[in-house]
């Protein structure tokens, strides 16, 4: 599919933020080892928690559907089956990941797939910790799924510190401690979204400026009964949007504001978008607001490299911003863009060369020279079927004089099913 943008003058309405990815792929796993039942309101219609749905049905979990509620029989921490078919995780690292922990730590025999782009992401970060742990798991090549799980002889208790920040990781350990009678512990020196210890109510202290987050098998697991937030990620290309069109007020509507999630928003801002945050209040155990966004004048920044944990899935659009800053942005310590669904690095600094940006990529990041007056030549935009990569070249086409194509544009459905018609809704 080719998605043709025209050049937008005025950006205004209302959009309410599509379910948040990562509380949708969570709620389902938490509810699914729950002894309890479960409604989960809002669940993301997303291509990449429906894989999660699809592979816990697998695994022998009751769910009903009914639009986007989503009923879940919980069947407890033993009552997982082994599937009679591989778990298809499709393009969704998170629900191979996290995936990866329940059934390696229930010991359950079972294959993991995905497709050709998830399947060219390493695993080897889950492998190794997990079969420290007591799990059985084998990737292809050591590194990469298929992975094969196996049962095991019984979990050991351990203290692992994190090499990476990554809340996927930090989750897959956490979730196989979930069936050790001894505790495991995860040490987080850089802080990552925390969407999984606040759903689980899990144990979790201060150490330094991390903290060490606990799981054992005498955690009992709650009921998942909230609605799902809307998606902070997806909202930062509005955010982006409406700060660097000069005729811009965005109202995003019910959007989640976990503060493990918004460094994106706090990034903009000391660029200088004025975005303002209304009718805050607690959806279950995670915090959400309407965010008010409208026109301003950016200027560079020189990223701070402890703001990239918890901006990683918003790095592509920030960049977008900076193309319309005044002066030279940096983003550097930005390597784990390279193991995204494509090289994320490599596939924005062609998109905003293509847009005729100028820019300067490296191994762990890039420069940007930015200008206020920045006007993006129109191209045909590569998407690499990188839902974040569609966006991204959307957003930055909108400000081109002609019209942009953008390739294999259907791919933005992996997470955002209705990013298409939001923007024809606010754009005129």
């Amino acid at each position: 599919m080719i998605q043709y943008i025209k050049p937008v003058k005025v950006q205004t309405g209302t959009i309410v933020t599509p379910p948040d990815k990562s509380i949708s792929h969570r709620s389902a796993m938490f509810a699914a080892i729950s002894d309890e039942k479960s409604l989960i309101h809002n669940y993301s219609p997303a291509a990449d928690p429906q894989s999660t749905l699809s592979c816990l049905k697998q695994l022998g979990v009751k769910i009903e559907v009914n639009g986007t509620g989503v009923q879940i029989y919980g069947a407890g921490r033993d009552g997982l089956r082994i599937p009679e078919m591989p778990l298809d995780c499709g393009n969704s690292g998170t629900t191979m990941r996290l995936l990866g922990g329940i059934v390696g730590g229930a010991g359950i025999r079972c294959e993991l797939i995905g497709d050709a782009s998830l399947s060219a992401r390493t695993m080897k970060r889950i492998i190794d910790p997990l079969n420290k742990l007591g799990c059985r798991i084998k990737g292809k090549n050591g590194d990469y799924a298929p992975l094969h799980v196996s049962p095991h002889d019984g979990l050991n208790g351990m203290r692992y510190p994190l090499p990476i920040a990554s809340a996927q990781l930090k989750s897959a350990v956490l979730l196989a401690g979930l069936f050790s009678d001894e505790p495991v512990e995860v040490i987080e020196h850089v802080l990552s979204r925390d969407h999984t210890e606040r759903l689980l109510n899990l144990k979790s202290e201060n150490f330094g400026n991390g903290k060490i987050i606990s799981s054992s098998s005498s955690h009992v697991i709650p009921s998942q009964n909230y609605t799902v937030p809307g998606d902070f990620s997806a909202a930062a290309f509005w955010l982006v949007s409406g700060t660097i069109h000069q005729n811009a007020s965005l109202l995003l509507k019910h959007t989640g504001i976990n503060p493990s999630r918004i460094a994106a928003l706090r990034i903009l801002e000391e660029m200088g978008a004025s975005i303002h945050v209304e009718n805050s209040k607690m959806e279950g155990k995670e915090p959400v607001a309407d965010l008010r966004v409208e026109s301003a004048e950016l200027s560079s920044i020189d990223l701070d490299p402890a703001f990239i944990p918890n901006c990683i899935d918003e790095l592509p659009v920030l960049m977008v911003a900076m193309c319309f800053a005044e002066g030279t942005s940096k983003i550097t310590g930005a390597e784990e863009l390279r193991h995204k669904e494509t090289d994320r690095l490599s596939a924005m600094a062609e998109i905003l060369t293509l847009a005729g940006a100028s820019v300067e990529l490296e191994k762990d990041g890039i420069t940007i020279h930015g200008k206020r007056n920045f006007k993006p030549k129109a191209a045909l935009f590569p998407s690499y079927h990188d839902h974040r990569m569609a966006m991204a070249a959307a957003i930055l086409a909108t400000k081109s004089l002609k019209k942009s194509e953008i390739l294999d544009a259907e791919c933005t459905a992996i997470s955002y099913p209705d990013f298409w018609s939001h923007l024809d809704q606010i754009s005129s």
